[in-house]
C-alpha cells in the first residue's frame, strides 16, 4: 500500500509515451516546444490564512490577488486538449480561499484532467468538502504537529484551528464513506526540531480520524525564502522515528516515513548535473497568472514563461521566454546548486540515467 503511491519515489515511468518524445525531441526547440506537462501545480490565490514558520515561499509576501475565474477555467479546458494530465491545488497562498475552487475542480474532472489538494483544511464549507471529497484524486493536509499547542506555534495560527482541521478530516472521511468513494486523504508533517515529539501523537489521530496515511518528510531550503533557520537541519537525528511510527500501520492506515530522501540530504547523495525536468514535465501558475517552469525559481524572470492572463497556455509553452530558459537550462544551468530535494529530483535522477546509462543496460 505504501508503495503504491510511490510519495518517495516518483510516477514518470507511467508515462513511457511523453518520456519517449523527450527522448526523440529535447535537444531542438522545434521539437521539444511541443512537449508539454504532464503536471502542473495552481496556486489560485496568493493570500493565506497561516504563518507557518517554515513556509518556502515567505518572500512572496501572500499578497491578496487571485485568477480570474472565468481564464483560470478557459485555461485549464485548453490545457487539457494540449496533454495536461494533472493539477495540484496547493501554491503560494491557502487554496481552499478560492471562492470558485469548487467548481474549478468539477470542470476540471468534466475535461479529464485529475486534481488534487495540499491545504492547511482549516477552511472548508460543508458544500466545498463534499466536492472536493467526490472529485480530488487525493487531498494531503499540512499537518504539522499532534497536538493543539505545538500545531500554533509551528502554523503561527490559533490553536483551535488545529480541533477544526481534525473535524475537517473527519468529515471528508465520513463523507467518502457514504458516497462509497472518493480522494485518498492523507496528512503530512514537516519534520522540525520543534514537533518530532509530537509525531507519534500526530499518527494516533490520523489512523484513528480514518485516513489512508500520514507522511512524515523533511525540509528541504528554498533558494531563495527568507526562511533560514532549518537550512542545517540533520535527519540523521531523527531517523528513529521511522521504526517507532511503524506501530501505527494497519490494513487501511501507513505512515510514510520518507526515509529514502531524509538520506539523500544526510548522505550528500551524487546529483545530476543537468535538469532534464525543466522545462518539460511540469508547470507551476503562480496566483497573478505567471506560468513557471520551476517552483524553484518562482518570480525569476529567467524561468517565468508569460502570463495566463494575457496569453493562452499554447502561446506561452512554445513562446519565447520558454525557449530563452530551454537553452539556459541546456547550456548554462548547474543542477548541482540547485535545491535538495526538489519536487522534481527523483525524475531527474531517472532521466539523468535515460541519458547517461551505465554499461550493459541491454541485458534485461
Amino acid at each position: 500500500m505504501t508503495n503504491s503511491y510511490r510519495i518517495d519515489n516518483h510516477k514518470l515511468i507511467f508515462h513511457p509515451q511523453r518520456v519517449a518524445q523527450w527522448q526523440a525531441d529535447n535537444e531542438q526547440w522545434d521539437t521539444a516546444k511541443s512537449i508539454y506537462p504532464i503536471y502542473l501545480e495552481i496556486s489560485p490565490v496568493g493570500h493565506c490564512n497561516h504563518r507557518c514558520v517554515f513556509c518556502a515561499k515567505d518572500y512572496i509576501g501572500y499578497q491578496k490577488r487571485e485568477i480570474p475565474y472565468e481564464i483560470l477555467k478557459q485555461r485549464i479546458t485548453e490545457m487539457a486538449g494540449l496533454g495536461v494530465k494533472s493539477i495540484m491545488f496547493a501554491g503560494e497562498g491557502e487554496p481552499l480561499l478560492y471562492k470558485k475552487l469548487p467548481e474549478i475542480i468539477e470542470h476540471c474532472e468534466n475535461v479529464g484532467i485529475d486534481t488534487s489538494l495540499t491545504t492547511n483544511f482549516a477552511m472548508a464549507s460543508d458544500e466545498a468538502l463534499e466536492t472536493y471529497v467526490k472529485n480530488c484524486k487525493w487531498i494531503k493536509v499540512s499537518l504539522n504537529a499532534g497536538n493543539a499547542k505545538v500545531y500554533s506555534e509551528i502554523h503561527r495560527t490559533k490553536e483551535e484551528d488545529f480541533n477544526k482541521v481534525l473535524e475537517n478530516l473527519s468529515k471528508a472521511v465520513s463523507l467518502r464513506k457514504e458516497m462509497g468513494k472518493g480522494s485518498t486523504l492523507g496528512a503530512q508533517m514537516l519534520l522540525l526540531p520543534e514537533n518530532f515529539n509530537s509525531a507519534a501523537e500526530l499518527a494516533g489521530h490520523s489512523r484513528d480520524k480514518g485516513l489512508d496515511y500520514l507522511v512524515i518528510k523533511p525540509y528541504s531550503q528554498h533558494l531563495m525564502s527568507n526562511t533560514k533557520k532549518y537550512e542545517d537541519i540533520s535527519y540523521s537525528d531523527y531517523m528513529f522515528l521511522e521504526k517507532e511510527l511503524e506501530k501505527y500501520n494497519t490494513e487501511t492506515f501507513k505512515v510514510i516515513f520518507r526515509a529514502n530522501t531524509m538520506k539523500k540530504m544526510t548522505n550528500k547523495v551524487e546529483r545530476y548535473k543537468k535538469c532534464c525536468a525543466v522545462p518539460f514535465f511540469w508547470g507551476y501558475i503562480m496566483s497573478d497568472g505567471n506560468v513557471f517552469g520551476c517552483s524553484s525559481f518562482l518570480e525569476n524572470p529567467e524561468f517565468c514563461y508569460g502570463n495566463i492572463n494575457e496569453n493562452s497556455f499554447k502561446e506561452i509553452w512554445e513562446g519565447q521566454r520558454r525557449k530563452e530558459n530551454f537553452e539556459y537550462i541546456k547550456t548554462i544551468m548547474n543542477a548541482e546548486n540547485c535545491r535538495i530535494n526538489c519536487r522534481m529530483d527523483e525524475i531527474n535522477r531517472y532521466l539523468w540515467e535515460l541519458k547517461n546509462p551505465s554499461p550493459h543496460v541491454n541485458f534485461i
